[in-house]
């Protein structure tokens, strides 16, 4: 099953009104943003990072960027850092390198969110690929992945 099946069957499961959405193909989410017609503070980006050597998936809107001293802080880490595509694309079979749903816990990789992300109603997020993408109400997303919610990213 492809990742965006997973999510639909996943949604459907949990009660979660979605939308699916195609675009031409985009690989950073201020293009997601665009393409979709929606404002960057709209779209979860996923960025990962190793903290203290560990995998963990930061989620932040996509008009944002680390922080990484309120990073480390939030994390309670020695050390954090952005981690490399072969370090993280073993984590996701089934999605596309850098395409990977805001849903970590899917996969057993703790996900951050940062604050910010919380303050528009809904949020859109990739679906496994650099094509799809789906538009789920904040609320569920934050019932389903149950992320942690720190301030770890600054406004661009």
């Amino acid at each position: 099953m492809d990742c965006k099946a997973k999510l639909e069957k996943y949604f459907r499961d949990n009660g979660v009104e979605f939308k699916a959405m195609s675009h031409p193909t985009a690989y950073t989410a201020q293009d997601v943003a665009a393409a979709q017609k929606v404002k960057g503070k709209q779209v979860a980006k996923v960025v990962m990072v190793l903290a203290d050597a560990k995998p963990a998936m930061l989620v932040m809107p996509a008009s944002h960027r680390i922080d990484f001293p309120k990073l480390k802080r939030a994390l309670k880490a020695q050390e954090a850092r952005l981690a490399k595509e072969e370090e993280f694309a073993g984590l996701f079979p089934d999605c596309d390198t850098g395409a990977m749903p805001p849903f970590g816990n899917i996969y057993n990789v703790p996900v951050y969110v940062d604050s910010a992300l919380a303050e528009d109603p809904e949020i859109v997020f990739q679906a496994g690929s650099h094509r799809d993408t789906m538009k789920i109400a904040y609320p569920d997303y934050a019932r389903l992945a149950q992320p942690i919610v720190a301030e770890f990213a600054t406004h661009l």
